[in-house]
């Protein structure tokens, strides 16, 4: 397709390909446009009807709008701001430098600039700043025909008319409605009959990740957002909670591979930027090291009188790790979609131990067989002993990683932290320093048990 598009542009069949254009959903249309060389970019998308290229534009990233908004025109510009909805305009606004943030808001009209203005004065992370204030609104004292008449007159502009929302004269969110509710009622019923008074809402100040998962919970297609009043101000809907659960979802990855988050992509992000991101864990988790090196030095003597200890320091630093990190990942999962809370702490610590005992036992015998079969025939050293040594650390290793997997993060939550901080690289470096410790406590005291 990209070939077709180039081949049009060059013999300036603009007819024909705006033709072919229409059929392309925007947002596979925003993809193909990112293939296409920045500078045909103006041409193709002044070829596209004005309700198109305004959905199309908001699919796009950030430097493809930048660069169509500095080659707009004033009319070209104005034109497509006023088919765009506010929420979309504020994510543009909020991603753009100053000179083109200057310039679009310049050209849009005072009611508009407004709105703008209020939702970019809301925390950043709040319900409010994922808003959008356009929505329609009913009274209850209305009859289905007059919420048709008022849906025909005003919903053209707002980006959903499928639940619609009961208010009083002083904006108090008294009721919904839905579409389906309105078409399947007579003319001549009154909104406050058919309305539904159990409204789940949210306050401008909540957390927007708290506000999209309630849209898995309730699965709703929008969320009405009140004040301190209870006054209607704005709905998030669908697509606005879907970006939220996405950034969120790749901010807690990043957090869990002990990298700093980043707004950018891959590819679009420098070489520096990505070092810059990764180096601060890095140093500290390699930092951190130094104490399991402390512990190791301090146990010279048992090495030298069975220098087959040191063999098993990395299974049992690796397996204390991985077990952690198995913890840790189901933890913080539960964590985000709320089917862990911090009040469940006993619960889940309790259900881990369990675990951990069961996967110890396992791991410490299959590990004991091979212990057995290997050295049994080793004059330096007892094999049933160290079994038995390797086995009771491998227990305590495990038990100790899964106590901590699962404990740091709800301690984290309850703290008010991003439970994905407290992910396998911090856990595995705390249960390193922690198995090596009780690996060779148990050595010496039964040293004179491991040697023949």
């Amino acid at each position: 397709m990209q070939e077709r598009i180039l081949f049009l542009l060059e013999k300036r069949r603009y007819a024909q390909l705006k033709e072919e254009l229409l059929d392309i959903n925007p947002y596979d249309l925003a993809v193909l446009m990112a293939d296409i060389p920045i500078e045909h970019l103006p041409i193709l998308f002044r070829i596209l009807p004005k309700e198109l290229a305004a959905e199309t534009f908001v699919e796009m990233d950030h430097d493809m709008q930048e660069h169509l908004i500095k080659s707009f025109s004033d009319t070209e510009l104005k034109a497509m701001l006023n088919e765009l909805y506010v929420d979309d305009t504020v994510d543009i606004i909020e991603e753009m430098p100053a000179n083109v943030v200057k310039r679009i808001l310049k050209y849009t009209d005072s009611e508009t600039r407004e709105m703008i203005n209020e939702i970019l004065n809301y925390p950043k992370d709040s319900a409010g700043s994922i808003m959008t204030t356009e929505f329609v609104d009913l009274k209850k004292d209305m009859t289905v025909a007059d919420a048709f008449e008022r849906i025909r007159k005003d919903g053209v502009d707002k980006e959903t008319i499928y639940t619609l929302y009961v208010t009083t004269k002083s904006r108090k969110l008294i009721g919904i409605v839905s579409a389906k509710d309105l078409m399947l009622s007579e003319q001549n019923v009154v909104i406050e009959d058919i309305m539904e008074t159990n409204i789940v809402c949210v306050d401008t100040s909540e957390d927007k990740e708290v506000v999209a998962n309630l849209f898995d919970k309730y699965d709703f297609l929008a969320i009405p957002v009140v004040d301190k009043e209870e006054r209607l101000v704005g709905i998030v809907t669908i697509d606005d909670a879907i970006d939220v659960l996405q950034d969120e979802t790749t901010e807690d990855i990043t957090k869990m591979g002990a990298v700093m988050p980043n707004e950018d992509t891959y590819f679009k992000t420098s070489v520096w930027q990505h070092a810059k991101n990764r180096i601060p864990w890095l140093l500290f988790l390699m930092l951190s090291a130094i104490f399991t090196g402390t512990i190791i030095t301090q146990y010279e003597a048992a090495f030298s009188s069975i220098p087959l200890l040191v063999s098993f320091i990395p299974q049992l630093m690796d397996t204390g790790g991985n077990c952690g990190s198995q913890a840790s990942v189901l933890i913080i999962r539960g964590l985000a979609l709320d089917e862990i809370k911090t009040s469940d702490f006993l619960k889940a610590v309790f259900k881990e131990i369990r675990i951990a005992l069961l996967v110890g036992v396992v791991l410490a015998v299959v590990n004991g067989v091979r212990i057995i079969i290997m050295y049994n025939s080793d004059p330096s050293v007892n094999a049933y002993a160290l079994a038995i040594v390797l086995g009771v650390t491998l227990m305590c290793t495990i038990i100790l990683a899964k106590f901590l997997g699962c404990a740091l993060p709800i301690l984290a939550k309850k703290c008010r932290l991003d439970p994905a901080l407290m992910a396998s690289p911090l856990i595995t470096t705390i249960v390193d320093a922690c198995s090596i410790l009780i690996y060779f406590n148990f050595a010496v005291a039964f040293m004179n048990y491991l040697i023949k």
